[in-house]
């Protein structure tokens, strides 16, 4: 009986380590991510990030499993690209103007420079991206860039139909849409998107600048009652999807190739997601039984030459840093008019 029990002790112990190191081994392969994300989880942009995550699962077939964290849950909009660098999350997807003069190659595309959708955004940041390769941006690993259709001026209680009507107007804006409010006439109240329903809502500014999308992703339509087409001085954003570089140089050649051609994949998704979601954002604001107020060729021109210092201020602080201020810009402008 002894010699029976002492036999059945030691099958169990010869046998828990092959079980448990079975366990093990079919886990071993699998590198596991956290990607943090700003947008709220019902917006399309927020919608394609977490199906970036679930195609990244499928075609390394589990070996890279990726927890999606939206809406700020794990870090806020202005801590995404620093959580990267520093390992709270492994992917990140944010704005670059959410940090003013930490970027200033990329910063060129979000220059007032009459964008007229978002398709055309997203192929000019990553072509400046790929022409210049700046150093700002590679203490991560890029997954890829995109870029939201035209900025345009929003209001609430007060319709601006002419530049004079800026004056006296505060207005939500971040990074170079900032510059643009200050540049016609208004004051920018600098603050991240996730905030600016609010301030609308109870009085803090007037109004923001922002594209059509905004009004039913972001719900703005719920609290602007005006939008002025300025396309002569629209600008647009740029948006980062990074990941941290030890966590990519963790991943096997294999399916860090895999991840690039799904990269290449998501920014043509990004960049029609922009459009399809202006659209949409703007059939959504006229609903509300708001109006959307054109320029002529005379008041465009107006806007247009009013913005125009924006651009010029940047090629020289540009140059001021030893980077090719004129270069860029016009390697963007010109990739721009190709596409447009």
């Amino acid at each position: 009986m002894k010699k029976t029990i002492f036999l059945i002790f030691l099958a169990i112990c010869v046998g828990l380590p092959f079980s448990t190191m079975g366990a093990f081994d079919a886990h071993a392969g699998t590198v596991k991510l956290t990607y943090s994300n700003f947008f709220p989880p019902g917006h399309i942009q927020s919608k394609l990030a977490e199906a970036w995550c679930k195609e990244v699962e499928k075609r390394t077939n589990g070996q890279v499993v990726v927890e999606y964290f939206p809406g700020q849950t794990l870090t806020k909009a202005r801590q995404v690209y620093d959580g990267v660098v520093e390992g709270i999350s492994d992917v990140g997807f944010s704005v670059l103007a959410y940090t003013r003069g930490r970027f200033p190659v990329i910063s060129a595309v979000d220059l007032p420079l009459g964008y007229t959708n978002g398709t055309v955004a997203t192929k000019v940041v990553n072509a400046v991206y790929e022409k210049f390769q700046p150093k700002e941006l590679m203490d991560t690993k890029v997954m890829y860039l995109h870029a939201h259709g035209p900025g345009l001026i929003h209001t609430k209680g007060k319709a601006v139909r002419k530049m004079e009507d800026m004056k006296g107007l505060k207005f939500r804006g971040h990074g170079t849409s900032a510059l643009v409010v200050k540049a016609l006439g208004g004051t920018p109240v600098p603050k991240p998107m996730p905030e600016t329903y609010q301030m609308l809502q109870k009085g803090v500014v007037d109004g923001a600048v922002y594209p059509f999308e905004a009004n039913k992703g972001w719900k703005l339509g719920e609290v602007t009652d005006y939008c002025t087409a300025d396309f002569s001085a629209a600008y647009t954003t740029s948006f980062f999807v990074v990941m941290n570089k030890d966590k990519w140089n963790s991943l096997s050649a294999d399916n860090q190739k895999i991840i690039e051609q799904i990269n290449k994949e998501w920014i043509v998704k990004h960049g029609e997601a922009w459009d399809a979601s202006d659209a949409e954002g703007i059939v959504f604001f006229l609903n509300q039984g708001s109006q959307i107020i054109g320029l002529d060729a005379k008041e465009a021109a107006r806007w247009k030459k009013a913005v125009a210092p924006i651009i010029d201020d940047y090629v020289k602080k540009t140059n001021a840093k030893g980077l090719p201020g004129g270069e860029i810009v016009d390697f963007t402008i010109n990739t721009l008019n190709s596409l447009q």
